[in-house]
């Protein structure tokens, strides 16, 4: 009970500021002849306020809404580039393209961007679990498995949207419309389906390695 507590603390807020009420503002602003780039702007009032209140009661940045920022922002940058009647069926995609860059540029810094990613889907959200999320850093095999992560999911969604470019003027309009919906749901899908697969294969082999560093009150689900 109090393990699943924690688990609504920890991603309450985040699924509320960061999907309900940027879709529910986005929606509403363009319903009402808002456009598309003004109702992404201030749809990303919401984050910034969960990454500011996360800043000022807890005194750490809350990853997932910087996240979210960054996409909200390609976003933008994608409405203002892709004016074409072609294009706009593509948008989305190369905003994931564009998200596959910056995955990819988080490679030359401190720490890569799947390790957040970790801390943020890997752990229950207290200071204690990701004190213990910070601390693995120090294994040469979890940095190499967040690296790779990191390679894979960036390389996988450049590749995703060179592909729905090129499909996007071989296409028809109607077929391409049903690729954009379902292209990206399957490379998002296929892509956590094997982050589990691959994350576990490297925790049960580290954990073999390092037992003290996985032990089971890490709080890791």
């Amino acid at each position: 009970m109090a393990k699943l507590r924690a688990v609504v603390v920890n991603w309450g807020p985040t699924i509320v500021f960061n999907v309900v009420l940027p879709w529910l503002t986005y929606t509403l602003l363009t319903d009402r002849g808002m456009s598309d780039v003004a109702a992404l702007a201030l749809s990303a009032v919401w984050p910034a306020v969960e990454v500011l209140g996360v800043l000022l009661v807890r005194r750490r940045v809350d990853d997932f809404g910087v996240l979210t920022l960054i996409v909200v922002g390609l976003g933008v940058a994608g409405s203002l580039v892709f004016q074409d009647e072609r294009l706009v069926l593509v948008k989305e995609s190369a905003v994931t393209g564009l998200f596959g860059l910056v995955l990819l540029g988080s490679l030359l810094t401190r720490r890569p961007l799947m390790f957040y990613f970790g801390r943020k889907f890997g752990t229950d959200g207290t200071d204690e679990g990701l004190a213990r999320w910070d601390a693995l850093w120090q294994y040469p095999g979890f940095r190499r498995v967040q690296r790779i992560l990191t390679v894979v999911w960036g390389v996988v969604y450049l590749a995703e949207a060179v592909v729905r470019l090129g499909l996007s003027y071989t296409l028809s309009t109607s077929a391409m419309v049903t690729v954009s919906t379902v292209l990206p749901i399957a490379v998002t899908a296929a892509l956590v389906t094997w982050t589990i697969a691959y994350g576990r294969r490297s925790r049960a082999a580290a954990a073999r390695r390092n037992p003290a560093a996985f032990a089971p009150q890490e709080g890791v689900t």
